[in-house]
């Protein structure tokens, strides 16, 4: 998908969502803005002047109109992303068209529009790494979901538009009891939590798990996971007291604010001289080191990330002395080189959805119609005050 958009901008504010698509019949057709890309703009802004954990957008109900549909482009590395009206391309046998109602903004998209994303995209490109939707049209070789159907997606990137077709095995069913927001904010963070800790780090329950950047997206999954799915007990860490609240609030049974001090001192005042069971670490650099020091006999550290900028060398004394593990997770490689665990992290993170044992936590909705204020060549502006702490926002549809 190729697009070259313009500018738009409006100022958010929250409104309470009932569900996607809940506007009138035939006003998507009739309305003049729309909810995906500026969102992500103002996400995007935001996140570059303070970290931002996630952003999640929605769009109003597509109206079969056949009209052309608005998608978000990335045309030049670190800058504002623009806007453009797509005529819609056949689907080709093994691909499927959804309607996108919420789509993820991730720290990794924010990453690969300013060029620092593990996986270089060649511009043009949509951002969008994640989606939940609707099926609108089906190719001829597809019998995994029909129209009507909801599904989340992860297309890789493209999400970030109103529509987007991609091949049907980027597609998941959404189960009955899941709605399609909740079902946005899954794929990614919670497809990353299961599979750090249940298949890299083989959580045992009543073992004791140190989670960084606690209060962020995957974080927040991390904490859900462990605690309601695995019985794992977990010490959020995060770099302040609202951040260390919000990771208590989800479940976490202590947290630790490492801008205070000594995040190993701080978790052996907690565990003793024993140490962790587990750490999965999203920070990097010193944070990383002394979590590895945090670590018990036996002890796992996953790295995710690297949210801190800076990324540690393992001191392999470290691992001797102990036998601890250091392994790391990039969950998107699974896709290639081992699909069916890949997928069953999914499917996993739905069911457990669906059985109400996992809550994704989203923190703020906001209208669809509204965003940025401006938006100038080479600056992005932050048109609304929101707490970096909370793991997701939601623009709906008007």
């Amino acid at each position: 998908m190729s697009h070259v958009p313009g500018p738009i901008a409006r100022r958010p504010r929250a409104l309470p969502v009932t569900g996607a698509g809940q506007a009138a019949a035939g006003s998507y057709c009739r309305t003049r803005t729309s909810p995906l890309w500026r969102h992500l703009l103002w996400a995007m802004a935001a996140a570059w002047g303070r970290f931002l954990s996630r952003a999640w957008l929605c769009r109003t109900a597509w109206q079969g109109c056949g009209r052309n549909y608005r998608a978000a482009l990335c045309a030049e590395l670190k800058r504002p992303l623009v806007i453009e009206e797509v005529t819609p391309r056949p689907v080709q046998p093994h691909e499927v068209r959804v309607n996108v109602h919420f789509c993820g903004i991730n720290f990794a998209d924010i990453l690969a529009c300013q060029g620092q994303y593990q996986e270089r995209h060649q511009l043009p490109f949509t951002p969008g790494m994640e989606f939940s939707g609707m099926v609108l049209e089906t190719g001829t070789d597809v019998s995994t979901v029909k129209e009507g159907d909801r599904v989340i997606g992860l297309p890789g990137f493209s999400g970030m538009a109103e529509e987007c077709i991609t091949d049907h095995k980027n597609l998941w069913q959404i189960p009955e009891k899941v709605s399609l927001r909740e079902a946005a904010a899954l794929p990614v963070s919670y497809g990353t939590a299961i599979f750090a800790l249940e298949h890299r780090a083989c959580t045992q329950p009543g073992e004791t798990v140190l989670v960084t950047a606690a209060a962020g997206a995957t974080g927040l999954a991390v904490i859900d996971v462990a605690t309601n799915i695995l019985q794992a007990k977990v010490i959020a860490a995060a770099g302040s007291d609202e951040k260390c609240q919000l990771a208590m609030q989800s479940g976490a049974q202590s947290s630790v604010n490492y801008s205070r001090g000594s995040l190993k001192e701080a978790v052996g005042k907690l565990v003793g001289s024993g140490g962790v069971n587990v750490v999965i670490d999203m920070v990097g650099g010193d944070i990383f080191l002394e979590a590895l020091r945090s670590l018990a006999y036996e002890g796992r550290i996953v790295v995710v990330g690297f949210a801190g900028g800076t990324i540690a060398s393992v001191p392999a004394n470290l691992l001797l002395l102990k036998n601890v593990s250091a392994m790391g997770l990039y969950w998107g490689r699974y896709r290639q080189q081992n699909f069916p665990v890949f997928s069953r992290s999914l499917s996993s993170a739905l069911q457990y959805c669906q059985e109400g044992r996992i809550q994704p936590h989203i923190g703020e909705v906001f209208e669809l119609e509204e965003s940025i204020n401006s938006m100038e060549a080479g600056t992005m502006c932050c048109c609304t005050s929101v707490s970096p702490d909370s793991a997701g926002y939601t623009v709906s549809g008007q």
